[in-house]
C-alpha cells in the first residue's frame, strides 16, 4: 500500500514536470535608432558647443540631460562663455536635437 502511494505520488510529480510549460527564451525587440541629419544651423551649434565650451572643459554627449534640463546648463555657460543670445540657441538647439 504504501509502495503504491509513493509510486503514484511520482508518476503525479513526473506528470506535473511533463505538463508544466517550459520558459522559452526571449529575443529583445530589435530597436531601430533614428539618427538625425545636422542641418546647417545644427551643425553650426555643434560648432559652437565643441569649439566654445570644449576649450574650458569636457564636453557632455547632448543624450545627457533632457532638453529641460539643458536650459540653465547652456544660459549659464553661455555667460561665461561670452557668446550671444543667437549663439547660445544654436547650442540649446544642437544639444537637445538628437542630433549627433
Amino acid at each position: 500500500m504504501m509502495k503504491t502511494k509513493i509510486w503514484l505520488s511520482a508518476l503525479g510529480l513526473a506528470l506535473l514536470y511533463a505538463c508544466s510549460s517550459t520558459p522559452k527564451p526571449t529575443v529583445a525587440p530589435e530597436v531601430t535608432v533614428v539618427k538625425k541629419e545636422l542641418t546647417p544651423e545644427l551643425a553650426e551649434g555643434k560648432n559652437l558647443y565643441e569649439g566654445s565650451c570644449g576649450q574650458c572643459h569636457q564636453l557632455y554627449k547632448p543624450n545627457s540631460y533632457n532638453a529641460e534640463a539643458w536650459k540653465p546648463i547652456v544660459a549659464r555657460m553661455q555667460k561665461k562663455a561670452h557668446l550671444s543670445d543667437e549663439q547660445g540657441m544654436k547650442i540649446y538647439n544642437y544639444l537637445t536635437s538628437g542630433a549627433e
